[in-house]
């Protein structure tokens, strides 16, 4: 269990920040940014979720914030054994498969796309357009990464499904789609 009495520690003012193996890097490693990424997407649910009241996607946004600090303390566990244990936080399949059961359920019930969408309609589906392009930016920061160091792919799997998850939320709030504001291409030529 996490207990933290002091939250100053000084220990990064030289500008490193500790692992979860207690090893040390920049704060502006590619490790730390994509943490520091998926930090914003887990704020910007946060935002996202004080404009929405529908309770089955409030239910998955706030499994989904709880799934975003172990996805956090994921990226902050180096080495290449992915496999989760009693003191290591791991992304796993099942969680990933949760997200898919959960974009399937929403998107049953949405209009099929006539057009690309805008990012817009209700202010919750607004904030999870936000929500879902700060998680694209967080998936970018993992994928270069795993260019420096080995990245959990089940972590990588799920973000991934989780742009796919808000987009489809996002939907579902602009009642089912009919609310989506859609681009019209050169519509302002």
């Amino acid at each position: 269990m996490v207990r933290l009495t002091k939250i100053y520690t000084r220990t990064g003012d030289d500008g490193s920040t500790g692992l979860v193996d207690g090893s040390r890097v920049s704060k502006a490693a590619a490790r730390m940014a994509a943490i520091g990424d998926v930090d914003e997407a887990n704020s910007a649910l946060g935002v996202a979720l004080t404009d929405i009241d529908e309770g089955t996607i409030r239910d998955a946004l706030l499994a989904v914030q709880n799934d975003l600090f172990d996805l956090g303390a994921d990226l902050a566990t180096p080495g290449d054994d992915f496999a989760p244990g009693e003191l290591v936080l791991r992304i796993v399949p099942e969680q990933v498969a949760r997200l898919e059961q959960e974009i399937d359920r929403v998107n049953a019930d949405l209009s099929p796309l006539r057009s690309f969408i805008l990012p817009g309609g209700s202010a919750g589906a607004a904030a999870l357009h936000l929500a879902r392009a700060v998680t694209r930016r967080a998936e970018r920061a993992m994928v270069a990464a795993a260019g420096d160091a080995a990245i959990n792919p089940h972590a990588l799997s799920y973000i991934n499904r989780l742009s796919d998850f808000l987009f489809v939320a996002a939907r579902a709030l602009n009642q089912n789609g009919a609310g989506d504001v859609l681009w019209v291409p050169g519509g302002t030529r």
